[in-house]
């Protein structure tokens, strides 16, 4: 029953309309707008001595031609004319050489063809030097990308993320939102990671620009201005940076969102004075999602998996304690927050910092890799072990020295450098904190659907054995890779042939997760969560297969591509609807309905 050239008329003739979304245009600068149209006149200026040169040896080369006479095929004078002259001066001065004409010249005037070839190729070395000169400047090239880049910018006819900075963060959510077929535009002030974008292999033209993030100007050039652009991300590893991009993107575009990164709550806080942004500190999530880790197992493994984006396989489930005694290496600002975070759940912690600024009263002053300052801490009868400096060679050291006493413990380290994935990934550790990573994952989940966000911000209440459930069903019809997700509203437009039956008759979730193909087989997908129209707090996450669906209500699924163009035949086509809910076989064409009426 699921046709896709059905699905394909149904939606053609129905004439799904998308209401155009209006962007309010604003004020903003655009100083390097004017740069980049520029180039054409820097050409110019740096040419203009090279040109000069050329157009005086052109024209005293062709003055003196009509002014020296000749003689004609009877041996009359015969003075040529100036347009003779510039057509003879033309194809000689450029090599081409097509002979003496209109008759064959004198001595005098060959000698003054042949002063003009040596002065003209004088004169084209000149040019062609300088122009050469030219292109190498990097202002020149600088001007140039300029250009090119606020024309692919200009012409963008579709919504598009505003992405400054192209580091690890930047890398990993690009990709993943290049997956999910959004356009973005990207700026940065390090060339080298602009040369990586245009060497990745995207499915789609991504503008980049080097620059700097907080300058205005630089801004409205990448798009901040842009009718089009739906948000701003400020993916920076420099918190002043992201703190200019919030600041100059609620000033001059406030309508648009805005998402940005800190490791400081200072930082967080001057950035929050600025319109409504959303922060996120790598350090406080890694210290809730610990929190969750040894709480619910079963809870962070689905987080993670959730957050980590179509095609990633099912992370492992870690054994945490319950209590037990902790010990932290490193009490800087990640340092701080785990502490805090572990002392929240219960836990007795030491911390390990060779500074002795530590400000703790249960701080060892010492390096954790000495055997004598982990005996100190008491490693032996640890249940949890923290390598969290700033260094990761520090990390791994401090990761082996505890191990080779305590293997039974949990641990965890801090990852700083891409580099040092494979070192990381050979000490198997329990949990691993990638700041770029948990970044990447937060921002990725809001803004692929935002019923996702919702989905993660409710989880960790919903308990240990309800996340294990969850996960059971995943497996079970999708596999242990994350299938796609998407979103489906049950309106007039995204389900016409289901909203008259929901405002008729009961419709249970599990109906409607039958195959077109045949009804007795289940789709390969599962729903996460539903959302009520009627108001924003009436959420159900993963509700089971006698939930009562009503109009207007929004689905969050999981599943194959398949089971989403199978879901789709069932929402659009009036005779899917009616043998997946009723399993009565109801004719889709004109002329079978004709049969059908006069057989009965």
């Amino acid at each position: 029953m699921g046709n896709p050239l059905l699905v394909f008329w149904v939606r053609l003739l129905t004439g799904e309309e998308h209401a155009e979304r209006r962007t309010r245009r604003w004020r903003v600068p655009a100083v390097s707008a004017t740069q980049a149209s520029a180039t054409i006149f820097l050409v110019m200026r740096r040419m203009r001595a090279p040109l000069i040169v050329l157009i005086v040896i052109f024209a005293i080369s062709t003055l003196g031609l009509t002014l020296i006479p000749g003689r004609d095929t009877e041996g009359n004078p015969w003075r040529m004319g100036f347009f003779d002259a510039f057509y003879v001066m033309s194809y000689t001065a450029s090599t081409i050489g097509f002979g003496e004409i209109p008759y064959a010249f004198t001595y005098n005037q060959r000698m003054w063809v042949t002063i003009s070839i040596f002065l003209t190729v004088v004169g084209w070395a000149y040019a062609i030097g300088s122009l050469l000169a030219l292109v190498q400047e990097r202002s020149f090239r600088q001007a140039l990308a300029l250009q090119h880049f606020t024309r692919k910018v200009r012409r963008l006819g579709e919504p598009f993320l505003l992405i400054a900075g192209y580091g690890q963060t930047g890398e990993l959510l690009a990709r993943s939102l290049d997956a999910l077929g959004r356009r973005f535009v990207v700026i940065d002030s390090d060339s080298g990671r602009i040369d990586d974008l245009y060497l990745d292999a995207y499915h789609a033209d991504v503008p980049g620009l080097v620059g700097d993030a907080g300058d205005p100007g630089h801004l409205a050039v990448a798009g901040l201005g842009h009718p089009h652009c739906e948000g701003v991300l400020a993916l920076t590893d420099n918190d002043e940076a992201n703190l200019a991009v919030t600041q100059a993107a609620a000033l001059l575009r406030p309508d648009l969102p805005v998402i940005t990164r800190t490791v400081a709550p200072a930082m967080a806080a001057r950035m929050c004075v600025f319109g409504n942004p959303t922060v996120v500190n790598p350090f406080d999530r890694f210290g809730d999602h610990l929190r969750l880790a040894l709480r619910a197992p079963a809870s962070y493994q689905l987080l993670t998996w959730l957050e980590s984006g179509p095609g990633a396989p099912l992370p492992k489930r870690g054994d945490p304690p319950s209590q037990g005694h902790w010990i932290v290496c490193g009490y800087g600002r990640f340092g701080r927050e785990v502490t805090h975070d572990l002392r929240a759940e219960g836990h007795d912690v030491t911390i390990i910092e060779p500074d002795e600024a530590a400000d703790d009263p249960d701080a060892i002053v010492g390096r954790g890799y000495e055997p004598h300052v982990l005996a100190e801490a008491g490693i032996d009868r640890a249940a949890g072990f923290v390598a969290g400096t700033d260094n990761d060679t520090t990390n791994l050291s401090l990761v082996a020295a505890a191990q080779r006493v305590n293997r039974e413990m949990f641990v965890a380290a801090r990852q700083n450098r891409p580099a040092s994935a494979p070192l990381f990934a050979a000490l198997e550790l329990d949990a691993l904190l990638v700041p770029a990573e948990v970044v990447a994952h937060e921002v990725y989940a809001q803004l692929s659907t935002p019923l996702l966000w919702r989905f993660v911000q409710e989880l960790p209440a919903r308990g240990n054995d309800w996340a294990d459930s969850v996960i059971g069903r995943l497996t079970n019809l999708c596999g242990k890779h994350l299938q796609s997700l998407w979103r489906v509203r049950l309106s007039s437009s995204e389900a016409p042939a289901l909203r008259g039956i929901l405002e008729q008759e009961r419709v249970p979730l599990g109906d409607l997760l039958r195959s077109p193909d045949d009804r007795d087989e289940r789709l390969h997908a599962v729903v996460l969560l539903v959302a009520r129209a009627s108001t924003d707090a009436d959420v159900h996450l993963a509700p089971p297969d006698e939930f009562t669906l009503e109009a207007d209500d929004e689905l969050l699924l999981v599943g194959a591509p398949a089971a989403r163009r199978l879901l789709d035949s069932t929402l659009l086509v009036d005779p899917v609807r009616e043998y997946v809910l009723h399993d009565r076989h109801v004719p889709s064409s004109w002329i079978w309905r004709l049969i059908t009426r006069r057989s009965a």
